[in-house]
């Protein structure tokens, strides 16, 4: 096994998108969903996990789907789903689909920090905004489950550490979640 597909990328894509009016995993025709899986595997991740719910779609290869079966319990709920996928993994970088504009280099950077620090966790942010993707060291996971709560995901388990490694990614990408469609959607 190379050293590759060892890291696992987690794409949360399970949920309904009330305020977008639609599951985001279906936004810009599937544009967002095919660029996410694109980041996640040109970014170093050998194997990419889309977790999803609301909405079943095909995924776009290399990614494989799964089915997070009480999506409808929020964030916390899709990013155990997508670990127990993942188990196995050395790492684990989780990004979310309404992220369109984070590409393979934010993904790239972010996991190289994880990868180099002791921690073994590292956030992107942007401009001193925290954000995605976050990366955690397959050693942290029953930490990380312990904390997953309803519409969180792994917040909880960020802010009771003082060892998260914070890599700006400001030059690279916005990260700005989207929340509401765009004419061009």
């Amino acid at each position: 096994m190379s050293k590759r597909d060892q890291i696992a990328g987690i794409l949360l894509a399970a949920g309904a998108g009330t305020r977008y009016g639609m599951p985001k995993v279906l936004a810009a025709q599937g544009l967002w969903l095919h660029s996410a899986v694109a980041s996640l595997s040109d970014g170093g991740c050998g194997d990419v996990v889309v977790v999803l719910g609301a909405a079943v779609v095909d995924v776009p290869t290399p990614a494989r789907a799964v089915i997070a079966e009480d999506w409808r319990q929020g964030m916390g709920a899709s990013l155990r789903t997508g670990l127990a996928a993942a188990a196995g993994a050395d790492y684990a970088v989780v990004l979310t689909i309404d992220t369109p504009d984070i590409g393979a280099d934010v993904v790239a950077r972010v996991l190289h920090g994880a990868r180099t620090s002791q921690s073994g966790v590292a956030r992107a942010t942007y401009d001193g905004r925290p954000g995605h993707p976050v990366v955690v060291a397959g050693r942290h996971w029953p930490a990380l489950l312990e904390t997953l709560r309803g519409d969180e995901g792994a917040r909880r388990f960020l802010a009771g550490r003082s060892d998260v490694l914070e890599v700006d990614c400001a030059d690279l990408a916005t990260g700005v979640d989207v929340d509401t469609p765009t004419p061009s959607d």
